[in-house]
């Protein structure tokens, strides 16, 4: 049996994209991790983690006093992760990358526009923020490959 193909650049492909796109109303919510201010990890959720780039993730963040905004400005390092275990689509994607607000009007449209409508409804008067998180690494196994991208 011949070894599957190793992925070195880091270029989201279009299908990884999507399943990133699709992860929560698909039943596979995206979990970010981050280090808090007292030095603690902690973990969360995030239902509005989409592709904004090829090397690029995104995340609105509902709550703009939230800890995650003020951890990331203080460490920006970030990892997140996603699985799918269905055997006919089978997926692992660990990101490693460090997160940073966006201030434009252009990038909160974008991210927030491009979140799932649950997680807009949450959200109407849009007083989240986009948190842009620029990768340094995607691990794992996806469509047959497996993942050793890096920049």
């Amino acid at each position: 049996m011949n070894a599957p193909p190793v992925l070195t650049e880091l270029k989201l492909s279009a299908e990884m994209q999507r399943a990133i796109n699709t992860a929560l109303e698909s039943g596979r919510a995206i979990a970010i991790a981050y280090v808090d201010e007292s030095g603690a990890p902690q973990l969360s959720f995030r239902g509005s983690t989409q592709a904004y780039s090829a090397t690029q993730l995104a995340i609105w963040v509902r709550n703009p006093q939230g800890r995650i905004l003020s951890a990331t400005k203080k460490n920006p390092a970030v990892a997140l992760i996603y699985a799918n275990h269905d055997p006919k689509e089978r997926g692992f994607m660990s990101f490693r990358g460090r997160a940073r607000v966006a201030e434009s009007a252009e990038v909160r449209n974008r991210v927030y526009d491009q979140a799932p409508v649950g997680e807009r409804n949450l959200d109407k008067e849009r007083k989240g923020v986009p948190l842009i998180i620029d990768l340094d690494s995607v691990d794992g196994f996806f469509g047959g490959a497996r993942l050793q991208m890096r920049l």
